[in-house]
C-alpha cells in the first residue's frame, strides 16, 4: 500500500485517562469533546463511573475513556472504583497517565505506576496544568518521570487552556490501528442523557458544599417527561446522602441550597437538552449507602457492566 493510501487509512480507537484524583482528567475530556459530558469538580474522586467521550474527525475516530482516580479504596463504592479504573487497561489502545505538573512523583505516582507492570498498551505520560508552573520546572518535572518508568510518549499539555492538545491528538492518532467508525459522527458520549443529568446535578452539589458531604454523595433520577405543550422537559431528581446532617446541609437554610443547587444545575441541563427544563429535586438519607452493595447497583455502580 502506498504511502497516500495510507494517509487516507480511517483509524479508530479507545483511549484510557488513568490518573489521581483531582489531575484534570474530566477537564481533558470536556476540553477534547467541545461541551460538558464529564463532571468537573475541586473535589476528589468525582469521577465514579466510566465516561465514554466520542471525538470524530474527518480520519478517524477517539474513544475516550475517563476512570475514577485510582487511590487506595476505604469502602465498597472505592473497590468498585477501582475496579473500573483498572479495568480500563486492559481493552484500550493507548492509555494516558495524566499528572499534574505542580505536584511532583510521589506516592500516589507510584501506586499507579505499579499498576501498569506487564501491561503491553503505549503509554503516554500526560503532564497536565502547565499554565500553572514555570516553563523551566517542566524540565525537571519530564525529568523525574523518565527516571521511573519507559513511556512511549511524555505530552505537556493545559487541558483548562487548550495548550498543545491538538497536538498530543495528532500523537495519539499515530498509534490507533485502522478501523471502523463505532460511532455516529454527531454523537459525543455513550452515556444517555439521564445519566448526564444526574452528574450535572451532582457537580453543582459538589460546587456548593464543604468536605463533610461530597464523597457521600449521589443523584438518582426519578422522571424525566416532556411537558404536553413540548416546551418544557419536566426533571425530578433525588440527592442521596447518608447523614441527617448532611441532608441540612444540601437543603441549607430555609431550602436555599438545594434552591441554588437547582438554579445552576437546570442552566446546564437546558443547553444539554436544548429545552427549557422544569427541575424538582429532593433530598434523601441512606445510611451508609457508600458500603452496601445492593444501594450501589440501585444507584448505577454496577460491576458487572464493566
Amino acid at each position: 500500500m502506498n504511502s497516500e493510501a495510507n494517509e487516507q487509512e480511517y483509524k479508530s480507537g479507545f483511549i484510557s485517562i488513568i490518573g489521581r484524583p483531582n489531575v484534570g482528567k474530566s477537564t481533558f475530556i470536556n476540553r477534547v469533546i467541545g461541551q460538558k459530558i464529564a463532571i468537573m469538580s475541586d473535589k476528589p474522586q468525582t469521577t465514579r463511573n466510566k465516561v465514554q467521550g466520542v471525538l470524530t474527525t474527518n480520519n478517524a475516530q477517539f474513544i475516550f475513556i475517563d476512570t475514577p482516580g485510582i487511590h487506595k479504596p476505604k469502602h465498597k463504592l472505592g473497590d468498585f472504583m477501582m475496579k473500573v479504573a483498572q479495568n480500563t487497561l486492559k481493552e484500550v489502545d493507548v492509555i494516558l497517565f495524566m499528572v499534574n505538573a505542580e505536584e511532583g512523583y510521589g506516592r500516589g505516582e507510584e501506586f499507579i505506576l505499579e499498576k501498569f507492570q506487564n501491561i503491553k498498551t503505549p503509554i503516554f505520560l500526560i503532564i497536565n496544568k502547565i499554565d500553572r508552573i514555570h516553563p523551566d520546572a517542566l524540565l525537571s518535572v519530564i525529568d523525574s518521570y523518565k527516571e521511573k518508568y519507559e513511556f512511549a510518549e511524555i505530552v505537556p499539555i493545559s487541558a483548562l487552556e487548550g495548550n498543545n492538545v491538538d497536538n498530543l491528538l495528532d500523537i495519539i492518532k499515530n498509534y490507533l490501528p485502522a478501523g471502523p467508525q463505532y460511532y455516529p459522527a454527531d454523537q459525543v458520549t455513550d452515556h444517555p442523557e439521564r445519566f448526564i443529568i444526574t452528574e450535572l446535578i451532582r457537580e453543582k452539589a459538589l460546587h456548593l458544599t464543604r468536605e463533610e458531604v461530597p464523597h457521600s454523595l449521589a443523584v438518582v433520577m426519578d422522571k424525566m417527561e416532556r411537558k404536553s405543550d413540548k416546551e418544557m422537559i419536566h426533571v425530578m431528581a433525588t440527592i442521596i446522602v447518608e447523614r441527617d446532617s448532611q441532608k441540612g446541609i444540601i437543603i441549607g437554610k430555609q431550602g436555599k441550597m438545594l434552591k441554588e443547587i437547582g438554579k445552576r444545575a437546570r442552566v446546564d441541563i437546558e443547553n444539554l437538552l436544548g429545552s427549557k427544563v422544569f427541575l424538582e429535586l429532593w433530598v434523601k438519607v441512606q445510611k451508609d449507602w457508600r458500603n452496601k452493595a445492593s444501594q450501589l447497583r440501585d444507584y448505577g455502580f454496577r460491576e458487572d457492566e464493566y
